[in-house]
């Protein structure tokens, strides 16, 4: 079987009916974080929330928020982790195991991405982590890199001694208003995994190129 069809082992009895999709969006948890760079993948599966009706709850011991929904005839489940961004995968192991994913193209994370500038999102299955800590982590807990994932741009700093006040401050009114055309776009992206297949969600999504407003700015 090919690595990035890989199934998982799930060791842990499943409690809940499966889900065709889990789809985790990654940030930190609490009001500090809310609106920065770094919090993008929880405002894409709060976008998809409110399009599909899905109400979070708590989920305490898979240490998350998750909501579940109905995109086309998909049953989907979304989740925020609330472990912060370096231990994501503490979260996202027992909701695989909670929702039955054994298939890990069936999981789709959402995350920042320093490696993009703001304005270009990508698509992408399986691969290089590009050093991100959530990423590092779920891939940890899951023994896989093969999932899926929504990668939304936000830029580099100008040296790496600035990453974490890069990612984690608010930002200017014009790169705010870029950032919240391209969630709104990672949703649609979203969805497209979930109702056509990743390989033409990159077909569609991955020219997108919003970087010239800020140019103009």
């Amino acid at each position: 079987m090919s690595p990035l069809r890989s199934s998982l082992r799930v060791p842990e009895e499943r409690r809940d009916t499966p889900a065709d999709f889990l789809i985790v969006g990654l940030g930190n948890p609490g009001p500090d974080y809310e609106r920065t760079r770094h919090n993008a993948g929880f405002e894409v599966v709060s976008e998809l929330a409110s399009r599909h009706g899905g109400a979070f709850r708590k989920a305490k011991r898979e240490r998350a928020l998750v909501a579940e929904c109905r995109i086309g005839d998909r049953r989907v489940v979304l989740a925020q982790p609330q472990t912060f961004m370096n231990a994501s995968g503490e979260a996202v192991a027992p909701l695989v195991r909670r929702f039955g994913i054994e298939d890990l193209t069936q999981l789709v994370v959402v995350h920042d991405e320093l490696d993009l500038p703001l304005g270009r999102l990508k698509v992408k299955l399986g691969g290089g982590l590009a050093g991100h800590n959530g990423l590092r982590s779920i891939r940890q807990h899951l023994h896989s890199d093969a999932f899926v994932r929504v990668r939304i741009g936000v830029g580099k700093p100008p040296s790496k001694e600035f990453g974490a006040e890069h990612v984690l401050r608010r930002m200017g009114k014009l790169e705010r208003a870029v950032l919240d055309e391209i969630v709104s776009l990672s949703a649609d992206a979203t969805e497209v995994i979930v109702l056509d297949g990743v390989e033409v969600a990159m077909n569609r999504f991955n020219a997108t190129d919003l970087t010239e407003r800020l140019a103009r700015g």
